[in-house]
C-alpha cells in the first residue's frame, strides 16, 4: 500500500486527476496501465473538446487489448500530451508523471466528491482482486 500519490484523485475505471484550481491533468493508473501492458498507442481527444463525466474520451492501446479512457469528471480539453504520439510507453513508465494524457479546464468541481483518495482507491483495488 501507499504507491498512489496523495495529491491525487482516482476513479474506479482507474483514471486519476491532478488538481490545480480550475485546471485538472488526467491520466491512467498504476494498476490501469499494468493490466494492460505494454502501451503501443494513444489515442486523445482534440484540445477544446469538451466531454461529459462518465464518457469515454479517449483509448489505450497495447498489445493486448484497447482501453478506453472515461472521463472522470466533465470539462474542456485545454491541453493533450503530444509526447505520447512518439513514445506511448511513458504511459507505462511513468503513469502518474510523464504518462498524463490530457489536461483541461474543470466544468463541475463538485464532480470531484465522487472521486476516491489514494486510500480509498487502495482499498478500492485490495476489494477487486480478493
Amino acid at each position: 500500500m501507499g504507491k498512489y500519490p496523495n495529491d491525487l484523485k482516482y476513479s474506479k475505471e482507474h483514471e486519476w486527476v491532478r488538481v490545480a484550481g480550475t485546471q485538472a491533468t488526467l491520466g491512467i493508473t498504476d494498476y490501469a496501465q499494468r493490466q494492460l501492458g505494454d502501451v503501443v498507442f494513444v489515442e486523445l481527444p482534440k484540445v477544446g473538446a469538451s466531454f461529459e463525466q462518465g464518457r469515454p474520451i479517449g483509448n489505450v492501446e497495447s498489445v493486448k487489448s484497447v482501453a478506453e479512457v472515461y472521463a472522470p469528471i466533465s470539462g474542456q480539453i485545454s491541453e493533450v500530451n503530444d509526447d505520447l504520439n512518439d513514445s506511448p510507453e511513458l504511459v507505462n513508465d511513468d503513469p502518474f508523471g510523464e504518462g498524463w494524457l490530457v489536461k483541461f479546464k474543470i466544468k463541475d468541481s463538485k464532480q470531484l466528491a465522487g472521486l476516491m483518495t489514494a486510500d480509498q482507491y487502495e482499498q478500492f483495488l485490495a476489494e477487486a482482486e480478493s
